[in-house]
């Protein structure tokens, strides 16, 4: 072991929900730790920072996409992007966690080294300095997809004649008034981006391959907004935070288990803004609700949207972009001064990090996950992806209070290594899951990057919240499993090396 201690306990990669979300618990569960957070942007707030689109908003209620300890006090449960932020930069700012964010430093490279039981975390600066920062334990909340190249979708857009945009990089003074606007896509940006830009635009038009199933609610939780009038404000939270979470749970099991049953209540929902006489069949997709993450439509906006005529849904296939917009399979053309390329993102295994171990490259392929937040003999290393089927910071906050819970272990034992132990014997027991059980095309694209997970706990990332609450928060760390041992010991086994260390 070195003489000299790690810059840090716990060195968290990312300043975005799941980065704010580990360093709060830090602070309220291991006070004695010492722990930093690297951003490569200039601000919190990782998606919410980035993505500058209009109407830019959750696609999850904030009684679940905000924080178990931290209430949303807006009438609004759902959010626009500027609230979401207000709310982390009020946590930030209210638990003292802004002091312990470096800004503009880009995590390159990261080894742990094994006999030191320590991470060697090279960070990129703007200017292109590199500085090494150590650490014992690191928490990757650098989210899930690519933040550098979206999905290209091989469009060539060479006899187009307007602006193209990507919504991940959309331009501040991008003006659309009075223009003729095709989004193509279908997904949760595209519902976002139609009936924000349909305000301003002659005409929005949203051209999906395919189409994704949507449902309505009210952007405002009327039983939330009530019961924080009557109860104080952590207890009227908790109580939203159950019936959503409960809601979402049900919601999604009805789906897989009666999926026509849900279908026509979609329908159902979308007939009574648009009235019974509309042509359904641009919102019926060839697959079940679920199957793909739902969309969700605040106040009907985009059902509203078509109403007014200021926009419009059309299924095809596109032939080519000319120069005055998409030329469509069928033959129609859709005029458009802009388009925007609403086709996806790509997925990216721990912040496109290279990760290794002892100087070897960590395939992740080849290693399963361990309760959705390590990974077979991996250690001191846990990550955030989370669900797809409810809030992410659902995830987020079990797997930090989790990993909080192991890093007490840590030292009530004296240990310094937390490993998520697989033999090759018990591996070639484990019988492979579908990682993910979803059809959406960003997740197909992306499936030979991502780890493996088992058909049984502990060795799979889960897709039910309320399992994995149970077993995160109350299971027990010491599972067999997860090993606690010293460094710095010649022995074969975790046992033996916590032995001998001490």
């Amino acid at each position: 072991m070195l003489a000299t201690p790690p810059d840090f306990d716990v060195l968290i990669v990312g300043a975005g929900i799941s980065g704010i979300g580990m360093a709060a618990h830090l602070e309220m569960m291991c006070p004695n730790r010492s722990y930093g957070i690297v951003e490569r942007r200039a601000d919190i707030g990782g998606t919410w920072d980035l993505f500058k689109y209009p109407g830019i908003r959750s696609d999850s209620d904030m009684h679940t996409l905000g924080f178990v300890f931290e209430p949303w006090k807006h009438e609004k449960s759902i959010a626009d992007g500027p609230a979401i932020l207000d709310y982390l930069n009020r946590i930030a700012d209210e638990r003292g966690i802004r002091d312990h964010i470096r800004f503009g430093h880009k995590v390159v490279l990261a080894d742990f080294r094994p006999d030191e039981a320590r991470w060697h975390v090279t960070v990129e600066l703007e200017d292109g300095e590199r500085k090494l920062l150590t650490a014992n334990f690191l928490y990757l909340g650098s989210g899930y997809y690519d933040y550098d190249d979206p999905y290209d979708a091989g469009f060539d857009f060479s006899e187009f004649e307007g602006q193209v945009i990507h919504p991940q990089f959309w331009p501040e003074d991008l003006d659309y008034t009075g223009k003729k606007v095709v989004v193509v896509g279908s997904g949760a940006t595209a519902v976002t981006i139609v009936p924000s830009m349909a305000e301003k635009a002659a005409h929005v038009t949203m051209l999906q391959r395919t189409p994704t199933w949507m449902f309505s609610r009210p952007a405002r939780d009327a039983i939330a907004n009530f019961l924080r009038k009557i109860l104080p404000e952590k207890v009227a939270y908790a109580i939203t935070r159950f019936k959503n979470i409960r809601m979402q749970d049900f919601t999604f099991k009805t789906a897989r288990d009666k999926p026509q049953k849900v279908k026509d209540a979609l329908h159902k929902r979308i007939s009574k803004t648009m009235g019974n006489d509309f042509d359904l069949k641009d919102f019926t997709p060839p697959y079940n609700p679920w199957e793909q993450r739902l969309c969700l439509v605040p106040d009907d906006d985009l059902f509203e949207s078509i109403k007014a005529k200021k926009a419009s849904v059309v299924t095809g296939h596109i032939d080519k972009f000319e120069a005055g917009g998409v030329r469509l399979k069928s033959g129609e053309l859709l005029e458009a001064n802009i388009i925007v390329t609403a086709t996806g993102l790509s997925l990216a295994i721990a912040g496109k990090i290279d990760l290794r171990m002892a100087g070897e490259p960590v395939k992740f392929d080849e290693r399963f996950y361990y309760k959705g937040v390590m990974f077979s003999n991996l250690p001191n290393l846990a990550v955030v992806f989370g669900y797809l089927n409810a809030s992410w910071t659902l995830r987020a906050d079990i797997n930090s209070e989790f990993v909080c819970r192991v890093l007490n272990q840590m030292e009530a034992n004296g240990s310094d290594l937390a490993t998520p132990v697989l033999t090759p014997e018990a591996e070639a027991q484990l019988e492979e899951d579908d990682l993910f059980d979803f059809s959406s095309g960003y997740i197909q694209r992306g499936k030979h990057i991502m780890p493996k997970s088992a058909t049984a706990y502990p060795w799979r990332l889960n897709q039910e919240y309320l399992y994995d609450r149970k077993v995160m928060r109350k299971g027990d760390i010491l599972d067999g499993v997860l090993t606690f041992t010293k460094a710095g010991a010649n022995a074969q086994s975790p046992d033996e090396q916590l032995e001998a260390a001490e």
